[in-house]
């Protein structure tokens, strides 16, 4: 999915040509693509785009891994610096993928990733990672939705004090010390 159509269809193109018999779906959107996941039942592998008009930043990622865990999902992006795929990659990203990547290299990222392998473009060596849980992925959805902590306790079904207790954790994890400095870092 990418708000650019060029691009979009361009990456399609190349998917086809990775896996011939994949059924792609394009997305423009971010309310598109929760609509399209409601609707199906398999998905593969969802490529997200990080510019989405409706979805500001990385914040998608959180909502798809903690609504979707089981799908993976590489981040396409012309933002390649090492802070993004950090936060990328602990917010629960399967790759990363720039968009200055030539063909040869997205056909190798999207063989691997259909394969289940992890892939995360032109990085040598990442740090090891601790990624979030669904569950702090869920809670790091809420944060970034405005609801305040008895609000994410009741959607998720759990109490208040589990709420602040992975919310220290997801702090630690993305090395913040506030809410405004995660909301920072994931938008």
């Amino acid at each position: 999915m990418d708000d650019h159509p060029l691009f979009r269809q361009a990456l399609a193109g190349t998917v086809q040509l990775v896996a011939p018999d994949a059924q792609v779906e394009l997305c423009e959107d971010f309310r598109t693509l929760r609509e399209r996941l409601e609707s199906h039942e398999t998905v593969s592998l969802i490529l997200l785009d990080l510019n989405l008009p409706d979805v500001d930043g990385i914040a998608g990622l959180p909502f798809l891994k903690g609504q979707y865990p089981h799908i993976p999902v590489a981040v396409v992006s012309a933002r390649d610096d090492l802070e993004v795929v950090q936060t990328a990659i602990a917010c629960g990203a399967s790759g990363f993928i720039s968009k200055v990547s030539g063909v040869p290299s997205l056909q190798a990222a999207l063989d691997a990733l259909l394969r289940g392998e992890e892939w995360f473009d032109g990085l040598e060596q990442l740090p090891d990672e601790d990624p979030l849980t669904p569950m702090q992925l869920r809670i790091l959805n809420g944060v970034q939705r405005g609801l305040m902590n008895k609000q994410i306790a009741f959607e998720a079904g759990i109490t208040e004090a589990t709420v602040k207790y992975h919310l220290s954790n997801i702090f630690r994890k993305m090395g913040v010390q506030t809410r405004n400095q995660l909301l920072a870092l994931t938008r």
